[in-house]
């Protein structure tokens, strides 16, 4: 019987408990004790096991106070390889209070909402730690802070500086200092940017940190992971020990994601390994340092469709975090060099830019190279190499595998519909109805020339490009025949009623330019030679035309044959 896949898992006691599938990242232990970073700032792509870490990092650190669950929570790490280190390590083993918060649900739609939720999570660990007010050490003021606190009944101020609080009370309870966890910091900020109450999130989340993480005697150290590193707004003012640890570095490289020794383990462990040509196409391509990485929650979501079905189809599992609305973004206020910079990634291509660690979500907009670090330090691109150049670091970067890719061409491809909605094609129905072919070149042309366009899939782009745009008028059903491969034409239009017009049209997708004209005639006679309008024809239409079109990149040629 094989272990159970983790999809959705990211307790480290369940997993261990659970006997679920687990490929261990507890040698990040070891490089944390090694290096003696006081404030550590992990910034991964969403998804790529910082939850997951933290809670393995709380059950190894924390002294629960019970001699027995200290005894439970070692026994998770048997047989793990940082059972295997020091006995420095081991000495650090449930030794320290630890507090742990997580603030990746605060995506409320308000700043009072958003609060309210930051207020929860707070008032969740002041619980988890009520058993320290029976230690007989916290003074009566404190304890009545700390129950309001936990009731969720305090004051603004009283929030902003909880942490701090709450580990000076697990000093005088214990003796002991603080160990701080703080998972997807910078959740709540990606909400409040695209929200509109960036600036209240941005006070709130400042004076939390400050208090905790900046002159506080009662912390051993900290471990903080977020997607991007935020510092221009003074969330870490002062911080002179903050240690950042991004994908650029080489320091903690392994432990996100997946090396492709442990893909391939896990592949062989369920007896799948022959689908990993697919895997790797789908899922491999990120660059964290100088290791190459796999997307974790994708391979696990893609293994445990292999597990009952070895021919499964590979999916986006990725597509449904909430950084797409950066991808989004990107696309809907995209000028004319960037969406020729989005096709040149679309078709493998790369883009270099310099690199800008310390961003914001206000510089988003500032200029390009702002919004490429975006889409790199959230897992949109990655590097291929990188360089020194004028007293600064430049990045080389594509996009990393086809999942990706997808999510692109479908936020493309919303975006498009949402456009075509938006304009106005009487006059292409017009030259339609006409037959004026040049008319209709002209307007596909201009629309083509204004969208985004990639062209790996090239046949299928057109043909929903020119579907979509026939489907806004209300005199025509528009009727596509390319999903069936029945042998049919590409496209119909028909009036719904049969004394109307009704016009066939055949695509074709050219190599070059100079092989427009000649594919839309051969689209246009295919058209007769297949006799594409008999089905028209026998629904009971009287006038059937047809027309042939051509695209290569932003061009086309339309080709009118009266039916």
């Amino acid at each position: 019987m094989k272990k159970a896949l983790p999809v959705g898992v990211d307790n480290f006691e369940k997993i261990r408990k659970g006997g679920y599938y687990y490929i261990d990242k507890t040698l990040l232990i070891k490089e944390l004790l090694d290096f003696k970073g006081e404030v550590n700032l992990f910034t991964r792509p969403r998804r790529f096991g910082k939850t997951l870490s933290l809670s393995m990092l709380r059950y190894f650190f924390e002294d629960t106070g019970s001699e027995k669950k200290n005894e439970e929570n070692r026994e998770l790490f048997r047989g793990l390889k940082i059972m295997g280190e020091s006995e420095e390590c081991a000495n650090h083993m449930g030794k320290y209070p630890v507090i742990n918060l997580t603030l990746k649900s605060a995506k409320q739609p308000t700043f009072e909402s958003a609060y309210g939720k930051m207020k929860k999570v707070i008032a969740d660990e002041f619980r988890r730690h009520l058993c320290i007010l029976e230690s007989g050490k916290i003074g009566e003021e404190d304890k009545r802070l700390f129950q309001e606190i936990a009731d969720r009944k305090a004051e603004y101020d009283d929030y902003s500086g909880a942490l701090e609080f709450l580990s000076r009370c697990l000093y005088q309870a214990a003796g002991k200092k603080t160990v701080i966890l703080i998972d997807e910091y910078d959740v709540p900020l990606e909400n409040a940017y695209f929200r509109g109450f960036y600036r209240e999130m941005i006070d709130f989340i400042r004076s939390l940190f400050e208090s905790a993480l900046k002159t506080n005697d009662y912390l051993q150290f900290a471990v903080i992971t977020g997607c991007l590193r935020i510092s221009k707004e003074s969330i870490f003012t002062g911080l002179n020990h903050l240690n950042i640890i991004s994908i650029l570095d080489k320091k903690y490289s392994e432990h996100f994601g997946f090396t492709e020794a442990e893909v391939l383990q896990m592949m062989r462990d369920y007896g799948v390994e022959s689908r990993f040509p697919t895997m790797r196409e789908w899922y491999d391509g990120y660059q964290f340092g100088d290791t190459r990485v796999y997307n974790p929650w994708s391979v696990v979501k893609f293994l445990y469709d292999l597990y009952s079905d070895e021919n499964a189809f590979p999916r986006p599992y990725w597509i449904n975090t909430s950084s797409n609305d950066i991808v989004k973004d990107l696309i809907v206020r995209a000028d004319r060099e960037t969406k020729g910079q989005i096709e040149k990634l679309l078709e493998g291509g790369t883009l270099d830019i310099q690199v800008h660690e310390e961003i914001t979500y206000d510089d988003m907009h500032g200029s390009g190279d702002y919004l490429w670090n975006f889409l790199y330090f959230t897992g949109y691109l990655t590097k291929e190499s990188e360089y020194f150049k004028e007293s600064s670091i430049y990045l080389r970067v594509r996009i990393p595998n086809t999942e990706v890719k997808t999510i692109y061409q479908n936020t493309i491809a919303n975006w498009l519909r949402d456009i075509i909605k938006r304009e106005d094609f009487h006059d292409l129905y017009r030259a339609m109805e006409d037959g004026n072919a040049e008319k209709m070149t002209e307007i596909l042309s201009g629309q083509l020339f204004r969208t985004i366009s990639f062209y790996d899939n090239a046949e299928n782009f057109y043909h929903g490009f020119l579907a979509g745009i026939l489907s806004q008028s209300e005199n025509y059903l528009v009727k596509s025949n390319r999903e069936s491969g029945n042998g049919r034409s590409d496209i119909m239009v028909k009036s719904p009623s049969l004394r109307g017009r009704s016009f066939v049209l055949e695509v074709k997708v050219s190599d070059s330019i100079d092989e427009l004209e000649a594919d839309a005639e051969r689209a246009l006679r295919q058209i007769y030679e297949k006799r594409y309008m008999e089905e028209l024809r026998i629904e009971g239409y009287r006038r059937v035309d047809g027309y042939g079109i051509a695209f290569y990149r932003k061009d086309c040629e339309v080709r009118f044959g009266k039916g």
